[in-house]
């Protein structure tokens, strides 16, 4: 059953950078869609894109979590830092050079759809996306948190869509530990709200979230100092790390983005034997918010479709952009062509 439809892509080039004239093409674009969202009924959308890499390479479409964006890393036409940087480079398996990468905003990244967004939507809107670039078939689908349960959505939908499957970090539901936490984060953006002081409360919901992202051992590598007394207040060492990582947030989010980013992903319910594409599966031994226990229960589910790789980190859930070597070792394996050496 398809959900929507949409119009022709409208693309925006940009002028490389004289520094790098021979730089891979980048080009940043929109496509108009009519959505039939599973709980908000039809609505009118933009969905923008940013496509890099030579037009005869295999196309890569990469995601990350609600935080993510469509800028994947910095390039000669659009230099500024994306949000995996680490993850893309001459050599690397995400090598602009051999590999065409596909990023988009997710649907409500901007703020403006106030309502339930199901990563069922996300897909759809993917599948449209492809369609309006003259994508037929992905080589390979990287998600990772958020986006690895839009990989499976799409996987479901669309399996003759995209060729492979690396889901790193996200399940077939939410862990109701997670969710417990997603909830009060949510909470501490509604108290801000009360008081008239909204980016307060996304600031605190942030910092709660940075909490659920790394493990106890970093924390007790990184903050073992000793409190102090600073205007008659004691603050623990800790502090400045999460101060700064949720004004960094605040302005970069808007409110209702996050909320309704957040509740999506508590949305989130899918049979993982409907997977009908090749899926590895990564997991973080120490993640608490996507224990390896559920994603084992995913693998199991894939049946003979599902292969299952097993990180150990100090930085849990956020391992994916921190253990950049390692996960590019997994891509090179997963993204191979035939006659290519990972």
């Amino acid at each position: 059953m398809r959900f929507a439809t949409a119009t022709a892509a409208r693309e925006f080039p940009a002028v490389p950078l004289d520094s790098a004239p021979r730089a891979l093409p980048a080009v940043r674009g929109e496509i108009e869609l009519r959505l039939a969202m599973r709980h908000a009924g039809e609505r009118s959308l933009r969905l923008r894109y940013e496509l890099v890499g030579a037009a005869e390479a295999p196309v890569v479409l990469v995601a990350g979590g609600i935080s993510a964006h469509r800028h994947v890393a910095a390039n000669a036409v659009f230099d500024e830092k994306g949000w995996a940087e680490g993850l893309v480079g001459v050599g690397r398996a995400l090598d602009p050079q051999r590999r065409r990468l596909l990023g988009f905003d997710f649907i409500g990244a901007d703020g403006e759809l106030d309502v339930p967004i199901d990563t069922a939507d996300q897909a759809e809107a993917v599948a449209l996306l492809l369609d309006a670039l003259g994508i037929e078939r992905l080589h390979g689908y990287v998600g990772y948190s958020y986006g690895a349960l839009v990989g499976m959505q799409l996987a479901i939908r669309h399996p003759r869509r995209l060729h492979r499957l690396v889901a790193v970090s996200g399940a077939h539901r939410p862990h109701p530990y997670a969710s417990a936490w997603r909830a009060l984060q949510r909470r501490a953006v509604a108290l801000g709200q009360l008081q008239c002081a909204e980016t307060h409360g996304l600031a605190l919901a942030r910092q709660f979230a940075m909490l659920s992202y790394r493990t106890p051992e970093e924390f007790g590598e990184r903050f073992d100092a000793a409190p102090e007394v600073v205007n008659g207040r004691v603050r623990v060492a800790a502090e400045d790390y999460l101060d700064a990582a949720g004004a960094q947030y605040v302005a970069r989010t808007r409110v209702n983005a996050y909320l309704r980013l957040s509740e999506s992903i508590d949305l989130h319910r899918i049979d993982p034997a409907a997977i009908d594409v090749p899926t590895l599966v990564v997991a973080v031994e120490g993640d608490r918010l996507v224990p390896l226990s559920d994603l084992v229960s995913l693998v199991e589910g894939l049946g003979t479709r599902g292969s299952l790789r097993v990180l150990r980190s100090p930085y849990g859930h956020d391992a994916f952009l921190k253990e950049t070597d390692r996960i590019d070792a997994i891509l090179a394996n997963a993204l191979s062509l035939p006659g290519e050496t990972a």
